[in-house]
Order: structure tokens, then sequence, then C-alpha cells
């Protein structure tokens, strides 16, 4: 969908800017209506080279180091008093990645032209995220750049350090379902069909494992267009499925349900909500503006609607714990430290406390993860050498009776 850059207006005639990802102008304008705003402009951001065909998305990427590290670059200059063309002149020396290189060079060129680094950076939603742009703008406005710069380097770190944990603790997992994946298919298809061709030549009963994995050899064998298309089929019906309003919302609910997984998914889901809305609200965003950037940047749509309840109890004058309690997604501590916050006007380091709090839960599921699936695994891998074991010795016990 694309991005639309809009203003509006509360009640209080306070205005406030953001970037907002839907499908028109008309359902953009709908939804602050809704919410009690009143549009004043809303005009579609034209993407810039980062919007290239699927293919040239594919080869052309950002990966998250560099944008770390262009930040990080960023932040040191601008803290050294350097001006930003100069800054973007210099990083764009340093810069490996002809893709990133070429975009760094038309940001730059955009803004000799007089625009500012937030609208630059616009054109570019597939490297600049929505909260990367809003964190720009307004550390512009307030004229503290570098201390945004800071912070978005911090929650990026802090995002890739949670992305690679969890990777590592996945890969035993993978690597086994990766072998089992390619062994149990080999051996239906070239080593089970041989062992056939002997038995039958003694007129030896097969026992049921063997005709079991014979079965499946004479299935894929004769079948196997039909099984390719079924897979192709089911994929795209349920990216498609996936891609609806209600399919993407019973997905996103199942993920939260699923054992083990669920929890993890929950709680960074929940860190990152914590996290960003510190770290936005420190940077001078209304709450309001900062709840509905996030509410889209969380992954999830069940826990984009509770954030959605707590953007509509804000408005409603209730305050953040209230409609935090409400959802029923946040444990009655994390509920009381933001109470404590909203009261004591440290609504930013209670969030960020929060946030630890869950890092150190995840921490403590990602370490026991290995533990949790390794018995499911030794299980399903163990039942399957037994499977394949029968099926090849069970025959060869038969033929033994038989030359007797």
């Amino acid at each position: 969908m694309p991005n639309f850059r809009y203003k509006i207006r509360d009640k209080h005639g306070r205005a406030s800017t953001g970037i907002i990802e839907s499908e028109s102008k008309e359902s953009v304008a709908s939804h602050f209506r809704q919410m009690g705003y009143a549009p004043i402009l809303i005009d579609e951001i034209k993407p810039g080279i980062a919007a290239f065909n699927p293919f040239q998305r594919f080869f052309n990427r950002v990966s998250q180091e560099e944008l770390i590290i262009f930040t990080r670059q960023m932040m040191t200059l601008q803290s050294a008093g350097v001006a930003i063309l100069v800054s973007l002149g210099s990083i764009t020396e340093q810069i490996s990645n002809p893709y990133f290189k070429k975009i760094i060079e038309d940001i730059a060129k955009d803004i000799e032209s007089g625009k500012s680094f937030s609208e630059s950076i616009s054109r570019y939603p597939l490297v600049f995220s929505d909260i990367y742009i809003n964190m720009i703008r307004s550390g512009e406005a307030a004229g503290v750049l570098e201390d945004v710069l800071d912070r978005l380097a911090t929650l990026m770190e802090h995002e890739h350090e949670m992305k690679m944990r969890v990777q590592q603790a996945m890969r035993y997992p993978l690597l086994v379902i990766a072998a089992i994946s390619i062994a149990f298919p080999v051996l239906v298809m070239f080593v089970i069909p041989k062992f056939s061709a002997l038995f039958a030549r003694f007129n030896a009963e097969l026992p049921l494992p063997t005709r079991i994995l014979l079965g499946a050899h004479y299935t894929i064998s004769h079948y196997w267009p039909f099984i390719i298309s079924a897979i192709i089929a089911i994929v795209f019906g349920f990216r498609r499925f996936i891609n609806t309003k209600s399919g993407r919302y019973a997905w996103d609910n199942v993920k939260l349900k699923m054992p083990v997984f669920g929890q993890i998914f929950l709680k960074i889901s929940l860190s990152r909500f914590s996290r960003m809305t510190a770290l936005l609200t420190a940077s001078g965003i209304p709450i309001i503006n900062t709840l509905e950037i996030i509410r889209d940047s969380l992954g999830n749509k069940v826990i984009a609607d509770s954030v959605d309840n707590i953007i509509h109890g804000i408005s409603e004058g209730k305050g953040i714990a209230d409609p935090m309690k409400l959802t029923g997604l946040f444990p009655g501590i994390v509920v009381q430290m933001v109470k404590i916050g909203e009261e004591t006007g440290k609504i930013n380091e209670l969030l960020l406390k929060v946030s630890d709090y869950y890092d150190s839960q995840v921490d403590y599921a990602i370490k026991n993860l290995t533990v949790l699936i390794e018995p499911a695994l030794i299980f399903t891998l163990g039942m399957m050498v037994l499977t394949m074991a029968l099926a090849i010795f069970m025959p060869m016990w038969n033929l033994l009776s038989v030359f007797r």
C-alpha cells in the first residue's frame, strides 16, 4: 500500500504531522475523522529509487547493519557540528553498497534543492521506516537531530540484536528439520524401490512399514505434478488469505497462540512497543502520533488493534495505563509501572524499564528454546529412523526365513 504524508488538527487546534500507510487519500481522511481529527493536508509520497520493481527490489537492498552504521556516522558528524551536506558527502565515500550510495547521493541533491533531511528520506520508504522518518522530522523541528540519531541507532541496534538471538536459537531446529526433509525423500525414492525389487523375486511378503514407504514412492513418482501444483496452490492461497484484513488477523492470532513461540513473539512485540513509545515521545512526537506510527510497525494485527484501543482511550482522556490494562496483553506489574510513570512524569524512563523487563523474559525463553524443542525433534527423528530401519531390515529378516 502507498504511504501518505498528512497534517491534521485536533479539537483544540493543535497541528500534527506524520506518515501513514493506507489504500487511498479518502481512507486516510476517514481514519482521522473517526478519531476526531480534522485533516488539513494528505499527500501521497512518491517513492524514489527504493521502490523498483520486485526483481530490482530483491537484488537492491540496504541491510539493517548498513543503516545502523549510517545513522551512527551521521550522529557523530552532527555532534561535531559538521554541516549535513558535508556529512552526507563524507559518508557516501565510505559506503560500499552502490544502491545505498545512490540513495544517499540523491538525498544530498534533494537537500541542496531546499528540501529538509526528513522530507528527502521520506522518498525511500523501503529503506527508511516511518519511525525513522518521523523521529528525524521531530529532531529537525526541535533542533536536536544528533540526539534523535543516537536514539534511532540505539533502537535499531537493540532490534538487530534481538533478531540475531532468535535466529541463533532457531539454527539447530532448522538444521534438524532440513536433514529430515532431505533424507526421507531420498530413502523413499531411491533406496526402498531397490530393496522391493529384490524381495519380489523371492515372493516374500513385505511388512507394513515397507509397504507404507512403497506407497509413498508410488504416489510421489506417479502424481508429482499434482503434488507440486497442490503445494503451489496452497502457498499462493495462504499468501492471498493473510493479505486480507481478516486473514492477517487470524494468522497473527494463531502465531500468538503457538506453543513456545507464541509467548516469544508476544514479548518481542511488547518490548518493541515500549521502547519505541519511549524513544518517539522523548523525541517530541505527540503520544497519539507516536502510537499510530508504532501500531503499523509491530507486524501483528492483534497487537495493533490493542494499540488502537489505547489510542482511543488516550483520546478520551484516560491516559495510557488504564487502556493498556483493558487490552489484556500487559501484565499487572507493567501497567503499574506505566501508571507510576504517568503520575511522576517519568513515563519514558518507566517504558524503557518495561522494555528491559520484556527483553529479560525473551532472553530466558530463547535460552530455553532448544531445551523445549529438542525432545520433540528427537522423538520425530527417532520415529522416522525407526520407520526407515524397519522398512529395510524387516524384509531382510523375512528373506532369511525364506532361504532357510
